[in-house]
């Protein structure tokens, strides 16, 4: 079965033992939550348009390793063909959730760690890259939402990992048995975990010999023994729990973060990829890192699509949409958007062939994607709540336009265009309300900060992969100064 139906996806989460905190109480059924409920229907989305004949092309891909149908989500990436319908695939998903769909991270750790662990075993005659061929093939036939957990809690930054107060502030081993290891410490930031069926484990930072219990990469089932999650809290987050479709702005889809804890796991070694070598860290956190940060010029764009759409709705509907001024906010937010766009794409063409056959996205132009993703939607943002109107965030709730009587008064000095229902210009200010302030601004604006890696991380990466000492050259070419 190697394509889900969104059906089976959600059935199938039914069937897992997670065990979850939310707002400081156990929850029984992560399922049906009204809190979690809008992100798993975004996962559930990645689903329905892979049985879709008209999304097939993006949403879908032949298995290099069974020759059957898979979701891209399992697919590891054959070419730079592969790279662009990715990125196609995720703007996609965001024009159709308006939120983060949560599977990009752990298909980003499955290309890392499938070229990571050839690269490794071809060095150091370890047998980890057959193991981790053995748990991808499930994860294709079964069709699995895999998390990618790569951030640790971290401590004090200016420490190393095993001189913390704490070991568990990195995920650690604390046991290396026959039949496997036992491992402890938490991941945070934890996008769609309690809708994933595994985890896919790997170190955050580059280690040093010193660290090498830190140094680790495995697989283990998301509702696994000792693993268990505290939900991050959104803005605006409760008033899913209101019934309201109108305030929350999209109440259909959402995106969640979660702690993760791991308290004395066990993992088998068939799930173990890395296991020590320190040395092969940092590579593995620097191809994920591009991988991931190549998403964002997917993901993003396809989230500021909505945003820019629902906008444009906005002035309409108070009458505004001809002033010039109003045209050009617009342009310019197409543009910002359509410039991340254009990185995500670059990035994918030129990308490259990696020994294990699986192709790396060009770490350059990722990595300035990733940059652009930490300005462009904030401006984008800035221009929607300018666009918008001071009337976004003053507005009454949905129950008051529904009441009996006070609601013909919010109806009469709410309506802007006399012919557009009030309700309708209600609706597209909270949904931009949604994207730039309230729960999706997590999956959108702040997101756009922090995911994979902050501001600084990518700096680092452009000034290593810049190759500044060429560019010289080439100026001592052209003025006529000998190189050395």
């Amino acid at each position: 079965m190697p394509l889900k139906t969104p059906e089976q996806y959600e059935e199938s989460l039914r069937h897992m033992n997670f065990k979850v905190y939310l707002q400081g109480e156990l929850v029984t059924n992560p399922v049906d939550h009204p809190i979690i409920r809008p992100s798993m229907n975004s996962v559930k989305m990645t689903y329905t348009l892979a049985m879709d004949p008209q999304y097939e092309e993006l949403m879908t891909a032949t298995s290099h390793l069974t020759g059957k149908k898979v979701n891209r989500f399992t697919h590891l990436h054959q070419s730079t063909d592969d790279l662009v319908k990715k990125v196609k695939m995720q703007r996609l998903l965001g024009q159709k959730t308006a939120a983060c769909f949560q599977r990009c991270v752990g298909m980003d750790a499955m290309n890392a760690v499938d070229s990571v662990t050839f690269e490794m075993d071809k060095k150091l005659g370890t047998n980890y890259h057959d193991r981790f061929i053995h748990f991808l093939t499930r994860v294709q036939e079964e069709d699995w939402t895999v998390d990618g957990a790569m951030t640790d809690p971290k401590g004090d930054r200016s420490l190393s990992p095993s001189k913390q107060a704490d070991p568990d502030l990195y995920v650690h081993i604390v046991e290396k048995r026959a039949d496997g290891i036992v491992v402890s410490g938490a991941k945070a930031h934890q996008t769609g975990a309690v809708n994933s069926h595994w985890i896919l484990v790997m170190p955050t930072i580059s280690m040093s010999k010193e660290d090498a219990d830190y140094a680790i990469s495995f697989a283990t089932p998301a509702d696994a023994e000792g693993i268990f999650y505290i939900y991050g809290r959104q803005s605006c987050d409760t008033r899913k729990l209101e019934g309201s479709t109108i305030d929350v702005g999209n109440s259909q889809f959402g995106g969640h973060e979660a702690l993760m804890v791991f308290d004395n796991v066990f993992i088998p070694w068939e799930n173990v990829f890395m296991c020590g070598e320190y040395e092969f860290s940092g590579m593995l956190v620097e191809r994920f890192a591009g991988y991931h940060r190549q998403s964002y010029g997917g993901c993003k764009v396809g989230v500021g699509d909505v945003l820019i759409g629902a906008v444009a709705l906005a002035t309409e509907y108070s009458g505004v949409s001809k002033a010039s001024h109003v045209k050009d906010k617009l342009i310019e937010m197409i543009h910002l958007n359509e410039t991340l766009y254009c990185c995500g794409i670059a990035c994918s063409a030129e990308g490259c062939r990696t020994a294990s056959g699986t192709y790396l996205i060009d770490l350059l132009l990722a990595n300035v994607c990733k940059q652009n993703v930490t300005r462009f939607p904030y401006e984008i943002a800035r221009l929607a709540e300018d666009l918008a109107g001071g009337l976004m965030v003053t507005m009454p709730s949905e129950k008051d336009l529904r009441h009996p009587e006070i609601g013909k008064v919010v109806e009469k000095y709410l309506r802007g265009v006399a012919s557009i229902p009030t309700e309708y210009r209600m609706r597209v200010l909270r949904l931009i309300e949604n994207l730039t302030l309230g729960t999706a601004a997590v999956g959108y604006r702040t997101e756009s900060m922090h995911g994979a890696g902050s501001p600084q991380a990518q700096r680092i990466v452009i000034a290593r992969q810049g190759n500044l000492e060429q560019k010289k050259e080439l100026a001592k070419a052209i003025a006529g100064i000998p190189s050395k």
